[in-house]
């Protein structure tokens, strides 16, 4: 320890020998007005920037105003000790050091740069194409998954100008990676599930699923999971995986909703009012906002009620609940049916004596 220590020291004596007071100095104060005018500049741009995305709020200039807010001390400060150390005659071993510790700060600020410029652009640049909730859902995704190959390839870059021979660690992490892949199966299906779905849009944030025998609106598109609301209150948390195979009914994607109504007259209604209703009910769907009459016939003559069957459809039914609709028709039928004296038929036994 004790000949390390001298070792050492010998060293910095030498290094601090080799240049005059004056160089030292000289150099210091490079450093320091360097450092300081990036800071300066920095400020500057950063407050220009400001005032012009509040004015105009085009979205280059907004990015631009996020870098340069995102540019750390530190990487200013190396560019300054670069700069500083060029007019002092420094020991080949020690210069390259000192580069060496640039390049990692400057890969360090480029891997912030690209990371920040990514989740701007997803979610700040959501203000230019207005809002969109198949890209809410899908920006976790994208980020994460992002910032993982950023960073894994500055790792690398940095690694290799290390002179680490990143060509055997690559081979090495191939091997270990299959391994690694077989004990987390599940977890990267379920990620390369969420990918899936991110890119393919089956469904976004809001929209109503069901999925198998589970219906709930869409509330969260994670990595993992997606979780759905359902009407009675309670969260269902499925795994990506398994929604992918799964049948996934959309209803938020239906242009229209059509629903089948069954209306059931008694017999003793006249045969003139009869061959009255269909048309009465078609009236009846039309005259409902949102609707669209399909069709109405007298299906069978069931054994206690004469049977019709009504089909209208639901325009535009994210925005107008098919419910609604069907509450209008209905109670509309009903008035319509009692100012008319029509007899809506009910199930009856008749038991005569001795049954």
């Amino acid at each position: 320890m004790g000949d390390f220590l001298r070792h050492a020291l010998g060293a910095s004596l030498r290094v601090l020998s080799a240049n005059s007071i004056a160089d030292w100095l000289t150099a210091g104060a490079v450093a320091v007005v360097t450092w300081t005018a990036l800071l300066l500049v920095r400020r500057v741009a950063r407050s220009r920037l400001g005032r012009a995305t509040a004015a105009s709020r085009p979205f280059a200039v907004r990015l631009l105003a996020e870098l340069i807010g995102s540019t750390r001390r530190y990487f200013l400060a190396g560019i300054a000790i670069s700069i500083a150390q060029e007019g002092l005659g420094l020991p080949p071993a020690l210069r390259g050091a000192i580069e060496r510790a640039v390049l990692l700060l400057s890969l360090l600020q480029v891997g912030i740069w690209a990371s920040r410029a990514i989740r701007f652009h997803l979610v700040d640049g959501e203000r230019d194409r207005g809002a969109d909730r198949a890209l809410t859902g899908s920006l976790g995704i994208i980020d994460f998954v992002g910032r993982i190959l950023i960073w894994s390839l500055l790792v690398l870059l940095a690694l290799d100008n290390l002179g680490v021979n990143i060509t055997a660690l690559l081979a090495g992490l191939g091997v270990g990676g299959v391994a690694v892949a077989l004990a987390l199966q599940n977890i990267l299906g379920d990620l390369f599930a969420s990918l899936s779905i991110a890119l393919d849009k089956p469904f976004v944030v809001g929209d109503v699923l069901t999925i198998d025998a589970l219906t709930g609106k869409v509330e969260r598109v994670g990595i993992k999971t997606t979780r759905l609301r359902a009407d009675s209150g309670e969260q269902i948390v499925l795994s990506n995986a398994d929604i992918l195979k799964s049948r996934v009914r959309n209803f938020a994607r239906a242009a229209e909703a059509r629903t089948v109504a069954t209306i059931r007259v008694a017999y003793d209604t006249p045969a003139e009012t009869l061959r009255e209703i269909p048309a009465l009910l078609e009236a009846i769907v039309r005259a409902q906002p949102h609707a669209r009459f399909e069709r109405c016939h007298l299906k069978s003559l069931e054994e206690w009620a004469v049977h019709y069957e009504l089909a209208y459809f639901r325009v535009d039914p994210a925005q107008n609940p098919l419910l609604d609709l069907q509450h209008g028709v209905n109670l509309a039928i009903v008035e319509s049916f009692q100012r008319r004296g029509i007899r809506f038929a009910v199930p009856m036994r008749r038991i005569l004596p001795g049954d």
